[in-house]
């Protein structure tokens, strides 16, 4: 049963699908951030974790990593590269969030919209960051680039003598 459980989980197209949730997931964050850094910027503010100097460099460039790590793992670039900034930024989001929560502030989290007035998720929000972080986990480990431009590119280069 445990040898049939773990051909599941490491079957290259449940792999190929966590790839794809992961990264769309990612994307979709950052879109809002990417259209929106002053709010933002708000956002992060609110935290009240990071030092003012750094919340507008924070603010305009987590989006674009997000959005770059998401388009890697979608197209199987720099796949465990990507899955390892996901998953180390994922785990600054799971601090983060539960700083505030140990503070009892309940707070918009900006994950994927940058609205005043968005969802206050709380200990939820915090359940979906692990299940993600598990999903980063298994793609960094388990990962056999199926369906990915890495190995199409490996393919197409000449081989050197």
């Amino acid at each position: 049963m445990l040898k049939t459980l773990a051909r599941i989980i490491t079957d290259k197209r449940l792999i190929l699908l966590f790839r794809l949730v992961l990264g769309i997931t990612f994307i979709y964050a950052s879109l809002d951030k990417i259209s929106n850094p002053d709010q933002f910027a708000r956002i992060i503010y609110n935290y009240h974790i990071l030092p003012h100097f750094l919340i507008n460099i924070y603010a305009v460039t987590l989006p674009w990593v997000e959005f770059l790590a998401g388009l890697f793992l979608i197209f199987g670039v720099f796949t465990e590269s990507a899955s390892l900034l996901i998953c180390f930024l994922l785990l600054v989001f799971v601090v983060a969030i539960s700083i505030n929560l140990y503070r009892g502030v309940n707070l918009n989290c900006g994950c994927f919209s940058t609205d005043p007035a968005g969802a206050k998720e709380g200990a939820r929000l915090l359940i979906k960051d692990f299940v993600s972080l598990l999903l980063g986990i298994m793609i960094f480990f388990f990962n056999k680039s199926y369906a990915s431009l890495s190995v199409l590119i490996q393919r197409k280069s000449p081989v050197n003598p």
